[in-house]
């Protein structure tokens, strides 16, 4: 079996003898956690060597702390403080999530034709139409669509598709209404940190794919050992995520590649306030990844001046693998 067509496509050649044995063919890698986070109640210890996966009819479930999880290719869900899902079914082509309780995102930077993602809550079904930002809460109970587009489902309702800047409460009746998409909370910012961070790693990965004689035909995840984490490369030319991060196919990189120059380093970190740390995740220096993060209704286009970080190592202070925290 060739993993550059592997429906979790994790390049041999680009990932360590010590980090193969994380190559699934199925969703729900645990790709980075922090704070107390449990699988089926048991607490989840993440290394590069190390990556649990969510396995189907588990439950994952946060205390202080949130957790990264890889769906299907380009998709990412992120679980908030005191919150809680089961793994319906962890197959690629048909990720299927009961949401249970508390906070989620999820970020589909490029939901593949033949893959699909739905998401239960009670007796309502969730599908992801498009490529988007979205956001479940358990209290209040409702569905937002920050961007992209989400079938909705209820007993006795007809079929509501939800769009972008709406969110519909969970209730006895499908009605959509408006909502500020610049009213953000703390995990909405760790969402685009992280969002930050991976698009960073592409870089590198699509620029070390360009230049090796490695064949890339199909989007998926890559290895990069520099930051010690997966990150998506797609197939061909490039995508904006909802964050408004750039994503660079190794087809397109190669022109880009060139104009990229270091970036200043912030020592410390400030978000403004209402982030919550835990005592796993160290301070950092952290960088940026040079693509203008804006706000989900009008995602920027990256700048070509992007970090020139990405073509080199850098220090990776993290709380449990999968790249930099807070």
């Amino acid at each position: 079996m060739s993993f550059r067509y592997g429906l979790l496509a994790l390049t041999m050649a680009a990932v360590p003898a010590w980090a193969q044995s994380v190559i699934s063919a199925q969703s729900g890698l645990i790709h980075y956690a922090e704070g107390r986070v449990l699988v089926d109640g048991q607490p989840v210890e993440v290394k590069v060597s190390n990556f649990p996966a969510v396995k189907e009819k588990q439950e994952l479930r946060t205390e202080e702390g949130r957790v990264e999880v890889l769906l299907t290719p380009g998709v990412f869900l992120r679980l908030g403080e005191n919150s809680s899902l089961r793994m319906v079914s962890n197959r690629l082509t048909d990720s299927r999530i009961e949401f249970a309780s508390g906070s989620a995102v999820i970020e589909a930077v490029d939901l593949l034709k033949d893959n699909k993602v739905t998401v239960t809550f009670k007796d309502w079904s969730i599908t992801l139409r498009k490529n988007g930002l979205y956001r479940f809460d358990s209290e209040p109970a409702q569905l937002m669509v920050y961007n992209g587009e989400a079938a909705v489902v209820a007993p006795g309702q007809s079929l509501l598709v939800l769009k972008e800047g709406r969110r519909v409460p969970y209730g006895s009746a499908l009605v959509p209404e408006r909502f500020d998409k610049e009213a953000t909370d703390s995990l909405f910012r760790w969402a685009q940190r992280r969002a930050d961070y991976i698009a960073l790693a592409n870089v590198s990965a699509a620029r070390s794919i360009e230049r090796s004689d490695q064949s890339w035909s199909r989007s998926g995840w890559y290895w990069n050992s520099y930051y010690g984490m997966f990150t998506f490369v797609p197939y061909r030319s490039y995508y904006t995520s909802p964050f408004g991060y750039r994503f660079w196919s190794p087809s397109e990189v190669y022109q880009v590649y060139s104009a990229y120059y270091p970036q200043p380093v912030n020592r410390g970190w400030n978000d403004g306030g209402g982030s919550l740390g835990y005592a796993t995740i160290p301070r950092t220096y952290t960088g940026n990844s040079g693509a203008v993060a804006a706000a989900p209704s009008a995602p920027a286009a990256a700048s070509t001046s992007a970090a020139g970080a990405a073509s080199a190592p850098v220090s990776r202070e993290s709380g449990q693998a999968g790249g930099r925290g807070r």
